[in-house]
């Protein structure tokens, strides 16, 4: 599960005025990350992860913000070994993309 998943993708710059909002005291604040309460958020964030993680979904398909990794035992290395590969290969992927993962809500076995 990753942590805050929308706030991880940044606006296009010629739509943050769009994302503009007025406080009482009169300051005006925009968005520089997607919000949740955007039209096409979901979709939008979706189809980011699936391209960001394009390269895994072989063993780690995602869905939102959730990826699930699967390993068999592959030329006599067994599934924790290809377990153990995929996720740092996952994990190596995600650091490179600036995606953090929420380790509370992970589930390791």
């Amino acid at each position: 599960d990753r942590r805050n998943g929308f706030y991880q993708i940044l606006m296009c710059e010629s739509d943050i005025p769009l994302t503009a909002v007025s406080t009482p005291s009169g300051m005006i604040w925009e968005w520089l990350v997607m919000l949740q309460g955007l039209k096409n958020a979901p979709a939008m964030f979706n189809r980011c992860v699936t391209h960001l993680l394009r390269s895994v979904r072989d063993f780690a398909p995602s869905y939102f913000d959730d990826v699930f990794i699967h390993s068999r035992a592959v030329n006599r290395r067994s599934d924790e070994e290809m377990h153990t590969e995929h996720l740092r290969k996952l994990l190596e992927l995600m650091r490179k993309h600036k995606l953090y993962a929420n380790l509370k809500k992970c589930i390791f076995g």
